[in-house]
Order: structure tokens, then C-alpha cells, then sequence
């Protein structure tokens, strides 16, 4: 084998190396792991070539988008792979759940639309509905909160 094959064949080597790499903490390697808690506003199941279920949790609290923009509620945006899940979830919507997920760097779309991917469900309650809005009773009058 000539030296200049052997310098393109090694050259060649390591370019599949980097590549691989490069995928894998891309979109494999799991970047952390946590639990996000708050109102389960949505969960869908959509997609073009593969159908996936992404969801939308609303946690208490607001938070400013950029400075000096408004307001916005702070949002949890995320997929869900595992079908069990994804319909333990479709059925609590507008209540309170407690997820487990993982975050990656990227997105396949085959696991969603977004980086984080719930895999667990720890715990649901209803949401506690508590208003600091005076109602007027229509029959006495009287006033609460």
C-alpha cells in the first residue's frame, strides 16, 4: 500500500470518527435530566411524515420573553416517545402533572419537535382553581372570595 493511500484511507478514518461523534452528542447523548410541574394545557398527535405527541405544560408564574416586551406565562414545550404515556396524558388536560424528561441537544423527528422528552408521569392532580376575584351570589347578594 502506497504512503499517500494510507495518509487518505487514515484522513478518511477519523473524518467518520468526528461524524459519528458529532451525531451522537447531537442527538443522543443526553444533556440532563429533570422534573418540570405545572398545568397540562395541550397534548397532540401530529406530524407530516412521522406522526409524534407534543405537549405544552403552563407553569405558575410569569416571566418577560425579552426586556420590555410584556408579559408571557412561563411555558414548558415538549415530545413524548413513549405511547402509554402519551395517553395517560391525553387525559389530563387542565390538570396539574409532575414529568420526568430528558433533554438532548437536537431533535430527531421521529422522537418530536422539541429537545426535551417527557418519559414519565409522577404524579397528577386536579388543578386548584383560587381566585382572589369577588363573585356575587345572584340570590343573596352576599359577596365572597
Amino acid at each position: 500500500m502506497k504512503t499517500g493511500t494510507k495518509v487518505l484511507s487514515v484522513i478518511v478514518a477519523l473524518l467518520l470518527l468526528a461524524a459519528a461523534a458529532f451525531v451522537y452528542f447531537k442527538f443522543f447523548f443526553v444533556l440532563g435530566e429533570g422534573v418540570k410541574a405545572g398545568e397540562l394545557n395541550q397534548i397532540v398527535y401530529k406530524g407530516w411524515v412521522w406522526k409524534t405527541y407534543e405537549g405544552r405544560l403552563i407553569q405558575t408564574g410569569f416571566k418577560g420573553s425579552k426586556q420590555g416586551s410584556g408579559i408571557q406565562s412561563n411555558e414548558f414545550n415538549f415530545s413524548v416517545v413513549d405511547k402509554a404515556v402519551a395517553d395517560s396524558l391525553m387525559r389530563c388536560s387542565g390538570k396539574n402533572v409532575e414529568l420526568k424528561y430528558k433533554e438532548y441537544n437536537g431533535m430527531l423527528p421521529w422522537r418530536g419537535m422539541q429537545k426535551y422528552v417527557v418519559y414519565e408521569i409522577i404524579s397528577i392532580s386536579d388543578a386548584a382553581v383560587s381566585s382572589d376575584i369577588p363573585v356575587i351570589v345572584p340570590d343573596t347578594g352576599d359577596i365572597s372570595i
